[in-house]
């Protein structure tokens, strides 16, 4: 869900807390725009000495935090990094045109020059030289899911504000109807048809791509033939793309942005990535690769590991500690409310336009009172916010706020209600697994843009008309969200509520101990949560869990624990592995470590284990969670309690290829649907469950 199609243009970066000036802060950005060698955090502070005196004392330490904590740079040893322009420039890269771009002449630049232009420019604002001449640029009409898929690598939430920001029509268009795209927009795309005529450009043929000027986003156009360069040179460049793509995930986790994440997997990928011969990165995310995908990250979408879900944290996102953190932001941060304090003199603001300066109500706005403030914390805010009334007083018009003064009144609110109930689950006993997917993630999503927008309108100047209308349209977006949020966590608590009662049975007086566990497969939105006795062991569950998702153990499979590195997995492989498609035995082999399949429930919990990992075949991941402990009927079989989703034939090469077969249901034509039902069975329904057949199949075990 996009919050709007012109507001935050860019995914929000988070909150970071100021440590330097303003003008030192631009002047570094100066500086990394500018320097193409390897820098120290001492001569990034000599550049930004002759430009702003202030504060010089810890400048280089101060630094060395900013280009950590923001990902501005590359860290080439321990006191070196490398700038983005220093990496990229002069680099080759591949884009591949597509049909459509080569049947009406033109070249859409979209996405395809991240990383290698300045992130803060446009697409339509590059230069791209055929033979040392200027391409000119044309423009071409049509519905924007046409032209979506040319930006979807910044995210695909975020391409239609690309799309809208393409030129000022299109960004009224967007914003005449915020929930609906408009039928037709147009955008600016190089003008092709005589270089493809007079290259003899086929189907096929690609262009390398050399950055002439990272900065301002110039690039040389060369043609290379679909021939030209070896499938095993191909494959190297493919190995060196996923290898710095899993290399950014162990390192930066899901990162802020799409941008960020590619930006670091070309770094880490080495020079071989940054070099040719390559696959264009479309091709490689979307065609080439079965190790990266797109996955949901909250509201966003992120790259990730195949088949795998990124994990959802129980708190809104934080920023390291930085040095020379305000003390009203240290307070905050302390209380986890990871703002700056802008944001609380747009509270400030909202009070004086609420004709209601109550300091107690304007903290308890600030920090909801579910997160405890101690009577010290409350005076010193409270002299912050005297102070802060006392200097807007003289200044503060409610006439020329009456256009600002509304929004901020809403997402003031917003951003409490999303504090208040993030700090009532954390303090919770319920199992955040319980919670829907992402929970933690998509309520500091919210946050973070809420905080965005509070920040934006903490000033006395108002923004433009364009930009309080995108503003709005944004806001609506974010409540909806959040109150769709908010409704699946309130049944999510019904459904624990009534569970914990209902599989507790007190009148038996012949009980055992069970276990509630949720089993979810990675990369789609199908799981099961089944009831089983604590003494049924790995090897069990694995026959429960193909009898809950339909399948037939066609593959080998193990069990692993994110609790328990894989250097302490048991060396019991000979019990391993299930079978094979060829129904045999698979060997094992010292690559092959997992849980030995006699493990109880019980046991496993008394290791402090409630997670499992149950890889079956090479491309199908199941996440196991163990839930809450109960007492089960002596005579009571396992069954299932909970799911959603028809699980996918295991037949089927992994979750891409699934969602792929699942979209063509829904939007492909006559033929290709006949074909995914062929993959997936002729009565296949990807939103249908049948608890009770799902039952009628855990008898059999």
């Amino acid at each position: 869900m996009r919050f709007s199609s012109t507001c935050h243009i860019l995914p929000l970066q988070g909150i970071v807390y100021l440590f330097m000036t303003i003008s030192q802060e631009d002047a570094l950005y100066d500086f990394l725009e500018n320097i193409t060698e390897p820098f120290t955090s001492e001569e990034a502070a000599v550049h930004i000495r002759k430009h702003n005196h202030q504060k010089t004392g810890r400048l280089a330490l101060e630094i060395a935090s900013f280009l950590d904590s923001r990902k501005l740079a590359f860290p080439v040893d321990a006191k070196k990094w490398i700038s983005r322009r220093g990496c990229f420039e002069q680099v080759r890269f591949v884009i591949n045109p597509t049909r459509l771009e080569l049947l009406n002449g033109i070249l859409i630049p979209g996405h395809r020059c991240i990383p290698f232009a300045n992130p803060v420019l446009f697409p339509q604002e590059y230069l791209f030289y055929w033979t040392y001449t200027p391409i000119t640029f044309t423009t071409i009409e049509g519905s924007p899911e046409e032209f979506y898929p040319y930006y979807s690598i910044y995210g695909e939430e975020y391409a239609p504000q690309y799309v809208a920001r393409d030129n000022p029509e299109n960004e009224a268009a967007f914003n005449y109807d915020p929930y609906d795209d408009p039928l037709e927009v147009s955008i600016q795309a190089l003008d092709m048809r005589n270089i493809y005529r007079e290259s003899s450009f086929v189907p096929g043929d690609r262009f390398m791509v050399r950055t002439l000027n990272w900065k301002e986003g110039k690039f040389e156009l060369t043609r290379v033939g679909k021939d030209q360069w070896s499938p095993s040179a191909l494959e190297d460049w493919c190995e060196a793309a996923e290898q710095g793509f899993k290399a950014s995930f162990e390192q930066f986790g899901p990162g802020n942005t799409t941008e960020e994440q590619i930006a670091f997997a070309y770094w880490y990928g080495g020079e071989r990535m940054r070099d040719v011969p390559a696959y264009s990165l479309e091709d490689f995310l979307y065609d080439k690769t079965k190790r990266i995908e797109t996955t949901a990250y909250g509201i966003e979408t992120r790259f990730w590991y195949a088949g795998k879900e990124i994990p959802d944290h129980k708190h809104l996102e934080e920023q390291q500690s930085l040095p020379d953190r305000s003390m009203i932001e240290d307070l905050l941060y302390k209380k986890r409310i990871p703002v700056s304090e802008y944001v609380v003199l747009a509270y400030v603001r909202d009070a004086l336009f609420r004709h209601d300066p109550d300091i107690s109500r304007i903290i308890e706005r600030i920090i909801p009172p579910v997160l405890g403030i101690t009577e010290r914390e409350w005076h010193f805010l409270a002299g912050y916010i005297v102070d802060a009334l006392d200097e807007f007083k003289d200044t503060y018009s409610l006439f020329t706020d009456k256009v600002m003064g509304p929004i901020r009144q809403r997402v003031g609110e917003l951003h409490t209600a999303v504090l208040d109930l993030t700090a009532r689950l954390q303090k919770g006993d319920i199992d955040a697994s319980w919670l829907p997917k992402h929970t933690f993630i998509i309520l500091s999503q919210i946050q973070g843009h809420a905080a965005g927008v509070l920040e934006d309108l903490s000033t006395d100047e108002a923004p433009s008309a364009v930009e309080l209308e995108a503003m709005d349209n944004s806001l609506d977006s974010m409540i909806e969200t959040y109150e769709d949020i908010k409704e699946l966590i309130d049944d999510a608590l019904d459904n624990f509520r009534r569970n914990n009662i209902s599989v507790v049975n007190l009148k038996s007086t012949k009980t055992r101990e069970g276990r509630i566990i949720q089993a979810g497969i990675g990369g789609i939105d199908v799981w099961r949560r089944i009831v089983i006795p604590e003494t049924y062991r790995l090897e069990d569950l694995h026959r429960i869990l193909q009898a809950v998702f339909g399948w037939k153990a066609m593959y080998g499979f193990r069990f692993l624990s994110p609790d328990i590195p894989v250097y302490k997995t048991t060396s019991h492989v000979l019990t391993l592995y299930g079978g094979t498609k060829a129904g045999g035995k698979k060997p094992p082999t010292q690559e092959d470590p997992g849980l030995d399949l006699t493990l109880t429930m019980e046991e496993l919990s008394a290791q402090g284990i409630t997670e499992l990992s149950y890889e079956y075949g090479p491309l199908w991941n199941v996440k196991i969670i163990i839930l809450s402990r109960l007492d089960m009927d002596s005579k009571e079989s396992i069954r299932c309690i909970a799911g959603a989703g028809a699980a996918p034939p295991e037949s089927i090469d992994g979750p891409i290829r699934f969602r792929k077969y699942v979209s063509i249901l829904e939007n492909g034509s006559f033929t290709e649907r006949q074909k995914a039902l062929h993959e997936l069975g002729q009565d296949f329904d990807p939103e249908t469950f049948d608890m009770e057949a799902c039952n009628q199949s855990l008898k059999h075990i």
